[in-house]
């Protein structure tokens, strides 16, 4: 669950509910050291008057009482207010009853006796979950009412992707170099985007250049243009992106892979707005701006000389840190949101939200392919919904999790059933092992099958097979916007 969503939320109120006072004063003594507005109910009717009164985020309440038994404040609460989370705490308990009140929509099944650790992290963890649903019903209401998506926009609200913002409204009316850090996925075109868009300069082109796919020769014809006869091929003169782009902005995204020779002309650039074309005589000045963007550790390829020292020092100007998908999982539901009604309308869809199921999945994902990823899961998903809500249905990512829960919950009446169940829990468990891996090793390596075959120590062959067998395909290769 996420541990940042915390940030910006009212103080939690909890509300308790025993027959025995004993037990409600020591379980607010416990809670209240948490800073909780915690109230406790002696029977199920009084329960019930308070939440009449004033809702709450969570509730607590004991399986057997005398009056108005648990199990019915459990569906009554779930019935009238279906936001609130509820635990059930027993001194009866038995794996029947755990199925029951689990299967009726408890949050977890507390047994008596525990200690106040015990339920200050069952508690912890229920108010992570309300947290997400109110998001998430909130996202819901806004996504109705707002049909249009701004361009560039970075999408959150956490502390780590709030100093991003910051940092680009302060470095956008400058005209100085940006080197942005990120995984791949994070969205470092989304920021280079943004300091373009809220620059002098928005007026004028953007360039966007991949290095990572453009080597020698390749990258720097396209980047300082070439004269005709300059490499075999060069049939007649070109401009290149710093010309086309003069008045603008150039990013140049994975600057990692750009070769020691051409990083010495770029540092020209940089420090002179001056460059030949390859193969050229005469120099050329140009007015550009340039934002520069990596996944690696440039000061690791530095002291490996793998990178240049002067280059280094010279674009680590102002440095912008995109933090991974997993760092902020509070902006996990806006940014799926945001996908949810771009596509949603792209293939004319009335799709409004997520159903809690899905949202408790796309939380608590750890999402190594980050922003890009989760587009493409979105993306998938508006594809196969045919309601209103996304379900974990729609999400193939998670579906196989959904059935291994199920059978887990499922209790088995034979030895030999228990043998079966056992059987099949493992072998889905091992395919979804096998899934995140192959997965995994495609979304830390853009999706590229060789690069992520060699980083796994697989051969070509080998992995492409497990993708067959798990009928894992490419996405569509796109940048998140």
């Amino acid at each position: 669950m996420p541990t940042d969503l915390d940030a910006g939320h009212k103080r939690p109120r909890i509300l308790i509910v025993d027959d025995e006072e004993k037990i409600c004063r020591n379980c607010v003594k416990i809670l209240s050291k948490l800073e909780y507005k915690v109230e406790y109910a002696l029977n199920g009717y009084d329960a019930l008057e308070k939440l009449d009164a004033e809702p709450c985020d969570l509730v607590i309440t004991d399986l057997k009482m005398s009056s108005l038994g648990g199990m019915e404040v459990l569906r009554r609460v779930k019935e009238t207010y279906p936001d609130i989370v509820v635990i059930v705490i027993t001194g009866y308990s038995t794996v029947s009853s755990a199925v029951e009140v689990m299967k009726m929509g408890a949050f977890d099944y507390l047994p008596k006796p525990f200690t106040p650790h015990e339920l200050r992290a069952v508690v912890l963890q229920a108010l992570a979950e309300s947290q997400v649903r109110h998001q998430n019903r909130e996202l819901k209401s806004r996504n109705q009412k707002k049909k249009k998506s701004i361009s560039h926009q970075l999408v959150g609200s956490s502390p780590k992707i709030n100093k991003v913002i910051t940092m680009v409204e302060k470095v956008a009316p400058t005209d100085s170099t940006v080197l942005v850090y990120g995984e791949s996925g994070t969205g470092k075109e989304l920021i280079a985007r943004a300091v373009h868009a809220n620059s002098n300069r928005k007026d004028s082109v953007f360039f966007a250049v991949d290095c990572g796919t453009l080597t020698g020769n390749l990258l720097e014809s396209k980047l300082f243009g070439h004269v005709k006869g300059a490499f075999t091929g060069a049939h007649q003169d070109k401009e290149g992106i710093f010309k086309l782009a003069d008045g603008g902005t150039v990013f140049l995204d994975e600057i990692s892979n750009i070769g020691l020779d051409v990083q010495g002309k770029l540092l020209r650039v940089l420090e002179t707005r001056e460059f030949l074309s390859l193969g050229g005589t005469s120099v050329q000045k140009v007015d550009i701006r340039l934002i520069l963007a990596t996944n690696q550790n440039l000061q690791e390829m530095v002291e490996n000389r793998t990178f240049r020292e002067d280059f280094y020092y010279r674009i680590y100007v102002y440095p912008i840190i995109m933090p991974p998908l997993r760092e902020r999982k509070m902006d996990i539901l806006p940014i799926a949101y945001h996908f949810l009604q771009q596509f949603s309308r792209k293939i004319d869809k009335n799709i409004t939200g997520f159903d809690d199921r899905a949202v408790g999945r796309l939380t608590a994902y750890e999402w190594p392919g980050n922003v890009r990823q989760l587009r493409n899961v979105v993306e998938r998903a508006v594809i196969l919904c045919d309601d209103d809500q996304v379900t974990l249905d729609e999400l193939p990512l998670f579906s196989d999790i959904s059935d291994i829960e199920q059978l887990i919950e499922h209790v088995p009446a034979t030895n030999e059933e228990l043998k079966k169940i056992k059987k099949e829990i493992r072998q889905k468990a091992v395919s979804k092992v096998e899934k995140n891996f192959i997965r995994s090793a495609l979304a830390r390596n853009d999706w590229n099958v060789t690069r992520a075959a060699r980083e796994t120590g697989l051969q070509r062959t080998n992995f492409q097979n497990m993708m067959k067998k798990h009928g894992i395909t490419l996405p569509r290769r796109t940048s998140p916007r």
